[in-house]
């Protein structure tokens, strides 16, 4: 029997960075040495991309400690 399984992957990195790119740019380096050494995440598990973008904590987000 053939079955599809379509799953998601979400998180939120938070970290001290100089700008947004830089943030951007370690998570980015972090994710492509995780898939590069777990090449079974493509292969296996079919993703098909992994993407992201930084932005600013707001007054309108909800922090993990309230």
């Amino acid at each position: 029997m053939l079955v599809k399984v379509q799953w998601i992957i979400d998180g939120v990195a938070e970290m001290e960075a100089d700008s947004l790119e830089e943030a951007e740019l370690i998570v980015n380096e972090t994710l492509n040495k995780v898939v590069a050494e777990n090449p079974v995440i493509f292969e296996k598990l079919g993703a098909r991309a992994i993407q992201g973008k930084g932005y600013l904590a707001g007054s309108d987000e909800i922090s993990e400690e309230e």
